[in-house]
């Protein structure tokens, strides 16, 4: 009898969290940007497009530039260029909106309600940030999630730690995409949207509730996310290399539980 390794999110025989399986790759590849092939003087050749270099950074934390050699992803900085490629052709956003949609033809979103957080994570560089009030006014980030009522990802934003959650409310609700997955209208709006006292304000009240005890599915979705130690503490100097890891991680929460679903 084969031994297995159970990899959170999905029973996968000995496979490393961040190597793509191939039914992943089906739904990803669709969305990168089409690559044109020099005949002549081709140079070096481009190295396979999988996205197991970006999810070793994703899931170690490791710098680019220790990214190891010998595990077959390219050089760190190739890995690096290909990540800022497809960030800046919206491969990310189309991605979670794509798993969303595989979701909502599964039945497995719930709409009925969604929950708001958005703790602070240290920040060692970039923009998008600000002195924390919870951190001894050190800079930092905030992490802004919406999720279904099961904890599914729908949107995450970014912005600076000194940001108050209730600015944030109406951004993150407009940040999730229309989903599709069923015949009709797309959904995009749940009917009733949970978050704690920081979202509190008597313009957004008849919005958002301040239900605690059903707030553990959001902070068990952050859990998830920050299992992904890039996230952890943010490194990047550019926003949007970062929202690209955020982006990324959510998505790959939507593909487990899809999976798990099935």
């Amino acid at each position: 009898m084969a031994v297995r390794t159970w990899i959170w999110g999905c029973g996968v025989a000995r496979r490393k969290p961040w190597e793509v399986d191939d039914e992943l790759w089906v739904v990803i590849e669709p969305l990168l940007p089409k690559v044109e092939h020099r005949t002549r003087h081709p140079g070096r050749r481009r190295h396979p497009d999988r996205l197991a270099g970006i999810l070793f950074v994703l899931h170690t934390g490791i710098s680019w530039e220790h990214l190891p050699q010998e595990l077959g992803f390219g050089s760190g900085m190739t890995c690096w260029r290909r990540l800022a490629e497809w960030t800046d052709a919206g491969v990310w956003p189309r991605l979670h909106e794509t798993l969303l949609a595989r979701l909502r033809g599964a039945d497995a979103l719930d709409f009925s309600r969604a929950v708001v957080d958005g703790p602070h994570t240290r920040v060692k560089r970039g923009s998008k940030t600000g002195r924390s009030p919870v951190d001894r006014g050190r800079n930092g980030s905030k992490h802004h999630l919406i999720t279904d009522a099961t904890g599914i990802p729908l949107a995450a934003t970014l912005t600076g730690g000194n940001r108050n959650d209730v600015t944030q409310f109406i951004p993150l609700l407009q940040a999730v995409p229309p989903v599709r997955g069923k015949r009709g209208w797309p959904r995009q709006r749940p009917d009733t949207v949970l978050g704690d006292r920081g979202y509190d304000h008597d313009k957004y009240r008849r919005l958002a509730w301040a239900l605690g005890v059903k707030r553990w599915v959001v902070e068990r979705t952050f859990a998830h996310l920050y299992w992904f130690r890039r996230l952890r503490i943010r490194w990047e100097v550019r926003d949007d290399i970062h929202e690209a890891f955020l982006s990324l991680a959510c998505s790959l929460i939507c593909w487990r539980r899809l999976k798990a679903f099935r």
